[in-house]
């Protein structure tokens, strides 16, 4: 078979042959100990046609791993790199959740506070629970809305606008105003149902808090201190699309209706236009390489020594939440519960695997923060089913294959020399 070599700046890209498959760029540095990883990634993507990713590892606070495989965007024929930036989705909640634990350690708000409280919220309907509602169970999603009882109202963005006559598409303020007239669907901390919303409110805590935008204060306060400069909450249509960022595909995917007011229910890609993302910021809206995320994860590897947070707020962050919530019928923690931002398996005792999955049209993520001390990011451009499970499901036991399967691991940590070529 016959290779396609590339450069790019001074990355070489290779496209590594795949029995049977068309050929699959593969950016960044090639390390034959590491191999079991690079077969993972061509195999998956060329086994399920999905056009691109980007997988980074971690080993001890060392970036061990960083590489780009398959297409940036399939029209310009523009290969992703170990720094292409992509929606990350869901992988923004422990963005925010670190965020609000900062904020917890500077005295500034505890867990158990009110959120309406803090906020100065006045529902009109169902009053005395959404008042007791607490920033511990924004983060941990037990605070009563349940999505698949009502709506995720953060997808709701015609609606809102519509029932409180404003511009479409609907700000996050509009969203909350709208849900102060909706009761919840469940009692404050009696059980767990996953909230994009919940994540909304704690944005807000946190611009309320810190006087200033939720991005600039995230920007400033978790990522700069980690030396990462990219990361930034993407935008909804194709035009603001931002240098470096990759190209999401929506093949397979149901063709959406613009909720902008310029094309108002005009079709358009699911992927651009059919949902408002700055409007999901801190649920949902940042964009980030894998190389951001692993170095983002793996500040909180040592808690006596990380730069993000104190080892108290991490050892909060793994906790299981207070029962009755993710409870065993002798009382005991699940074996898998979600925590401060984070979903939690107890391996053994004092051993955690932490991780949280993303999903958007066009996109597909996944963050894993493992007990020996390895992390991981893997990113798509797609989220075409693979075998029934969006791309990040799929591939999550196996890049812990694949990880095993290594013998040697890298000294060299790549972190600088990464960010230098940016």
């Amino acid at each position: 078979m016959r290779l396609r070599t590339i450069f790019l700046g001074n990355m070489l890209l290779l496209a590594t042959p795949v029995a049977d498959a068309a050929e699959i760029p593969v950016t960044g540095h090639h390390d034959r100990r590491l191999e079991s990883l690079d077969r993972l990634m061509t195999g998956f993507l060329t086994r399920h046609k999905l056009p691109g990713a980007s997988l980074a590892v971690t080993r001890h606070g060392r970036l061990v791993y960083a590489r780009g495989f398959g297409l940036a965007d399939t029209a310009a024929d523009d290969p992703v790199s170990p720094t292409s930036l992509f929606r990350i989705a869901s992988l923004s909640k422990p963005i925010t959740a670190v965020a609000i634990l900062q904020l917890v350690e500077q005295g500034r708000v505890s867990l158990d506070d009110s959120v309406s409280a803090v906020l100065g919220l006045e529902p009109t309907v169902d009053r005395k629970r959404h008042q007791r509602v607490t920033i511990r169970q924004c983060l941990q999603h037990t605070g009563g809305w349940d999505r698949g009882v009502s709506f995720d109202p953060m997808f709701q963005s015609v609606r809102i606008a519509t029932v409180l006559g404003t511009k479409s598409p609907a700000a996050a303020s509009d969203v909350i105003r709208f849900m102060q007239r909706w009761p919840l669907d469940f009692d404050p901390g009696t059980r767990y149902a996953y909230s994009n919303y919940g994540y909304c409110l704690l944005g807000r805590v946190i611009e309320k808090l810190s006087g200033t935008s939720y991005e600039r204060h995230v920007r400033k306060q978790v990522f700069k201190p980690l030396g990462v400069t990219r990361v930034r909450v993407g935008r909804s249509q194709a035009q603001g699309r931002f240098p470096g960022e990759v190209r999401y595909h929506v093949d397979g995917e149901k063709v959406g209706l613009s909720v902008f007011a310029s094309n108002l229910g005009q079709p358009v890609s699911r992927a651009y236009g059919a949902w408002y993302l700055e409007a999901m910021d801190s649920h949902g809206g940042w964009i980030a390489s894998a190389v951001d995320l692993v170095r983002f994860a793996s500040a909180m590897d040592r808690p006596q020594k990380s730069h993000l947070l104190k080892a108290v707020s991490i050892k909060e962050m793994i906790a299981a939440p207070p029962a009755p919530v993710s409870r065993e019928s002798d009382g005991r923690p699940s074996d898998v519960y979600y925590g401060l931002g984070w979903s939690v398996r107890q391996v053994s005792k004092g051993r955690w695997n932490l991780w949280h999955t993303g999903s958007l049209a066009g996109t597909s993520t996944l963050l894993v923060r493992r007990h020996d001390g390895i992390n991981w990011a893997v990113l798509f451009n797609s989220r075409k089913p693979c075998n029934g499970s969006n791309p990040s499901s799929a591939i999550d036991p196996l890049v812990h294959k694949a990880v095993d399967a290594v013998k040697e691991w890298p000294e060299k940590d790549q972190f600088d020399k990464l960010l230098s070529e940016d």
